[in-house]
C-alpha cells in the first residue's frame, strides 16, 4: 500500500462527513473529497508541513465545498431535492429521531453559523484552532458560534436544545 493510500484511508471517511455537514448530500460530498484527494495527489509536492496534514487537508475540502455551494450544479440541485421531497411520503419514525431533528436544525443554519457549529460540537475542535483552519479571528469564531447557538434554540424545541447542549 503506497503513502497516498494510506492517507486516503486514514482521511476520507472524516472528510467525507465535514463535506457533507457542508453540502447536505452524501454524493457531492464524496465527489468533493474525491476533487481534494486528486488535488493533493497532483499538488503533494507543495504541502510543506507548516500544519498537520489533516489540517490541509481539512481546509481544501472546506473550500471546495464552499466553491460548490456558489456554484450552478449546487442550486440546481437544490431544486430537484425538493421536488422529490414534495413527491416522496415522509418517514415519520426518522423525524422524531431527536439527533435528526437536531441535525436538520444545524443544516438549517447559514454556512458561516453552520461550520463553527460542526467544528466546535461535532468535531470538538477547539476555538484557536477553529480560528486557525478558518483563518478568522478567535473573537469572530466565538460571535459565530453566540449567534448559532441563539438560532438553533429559536429552531429547536426545548427537549431537542436540551440534546444539543448535552452533548
Amino acid at each position: 500500500m503506497s503513502q497516498f493510500d494510506r492517507i486516503m484511508e486514514e482521511h476520507s471517511g472524516y472528510l467525507v462527513r465535514i463535506a457533507y455537514l457542508y453540502v447536505k448530500d452524501w454524493n457531492s460530498a464524496e465527489d468533493i473529497v474525491q476533487e481534494v484527494f486528486v488535488n493533493y495527489w497532483i499538488k503533494s509536492s507543495q504541502f510543506n508541513a507548516q500544519s498537520a496534514l489533516k489540517t490541509y487537508l481539512t481546509r481544501m475540502a472546506i473550500n471546495r465545498c464552499k466553491d460548490y455551494l456558489k456554484s450552478w450544479r449546487y442550486r440546481t440541485h437544490i431544486l430537484t431535492n425538493a421536488l422529490t421531497k414534495i413527491i416522496e411520503p415522509n418517514n415519520e419514525l426518522v423525524l422524531q429521531d431527536e439527533k435528526t431533528i437536531v441535525a436538520d436544525a444545524v443544516l438549517s443554519l447559514p454556512i458561516k453559523l453552520r461550520e463553527v457549529i460542526i467544528l466546535y460540537y461535532f468535531n470538538e475542535l477547539t476555538i484557536p484552532k477553529i480560528s486557525s483552519l478558518l483563518e478568522i479571528s478567535e473573537s469572530t469564531i466565538k460571535y459565530r458560534l453566540k449567534k448559532a447557538k441563539e438560532r438553533l434554540k429559536e429552531i429547536l424545541p426545548i427537549q431537542q436544545w436540551e440534546v444539543l447542549v448535552s452533548e
